[in-house]
């Protein structure tokens, strides 16, 4: 069950970030570099405050860095292009295929 509840958080999550996101960049709020730029500066000052409290990072790399900006990248200039529901299947399906490829690889 818990294993059921945690899948339903993250696919909400994604859901709520799609909408978050169109929001911002569909209302010509924010154009896409800007909001990419903010919202990953902001999620990585969060991460650095949690992170303080347990003794500091442990882990993480440049490459990995680099593979989050091209994808928020990727994204945010894509909700200028792409419907709703074909986003978030692209979303749901790459973050699907990247976690199930990390659990069978070597």
């Amino acid at each position: 069950m818990r294993v059921v509840l945690a899948t339903a958080a993250a696919l909400i999550a994604f859901a709520a970030n799609s909408l978050l996101c169109r929001a911002a960049l569909g209302a010509g709020r924010a154009d896409a570099a800007s909001f990419t730029l903010l919202r990953l500066s902001s999620g990585a000052a969060v991460l650095l405050l949690l992170s303080r409290g347990t003794g500091g990072a442990r882990g993480g790399s440049w490459p990995s860095a680099l593979a989050l900006f091209v994808y928020a990248a990727a994204f945010s200039f894509a909700y200028f292009s792409l419907s709703a529901g074909v986003g978030a299947l692209l979303l749901f399906g790459s973050v699907q295929v990247t976690m199930i490829g990390a659990g069978i690889a070597p």
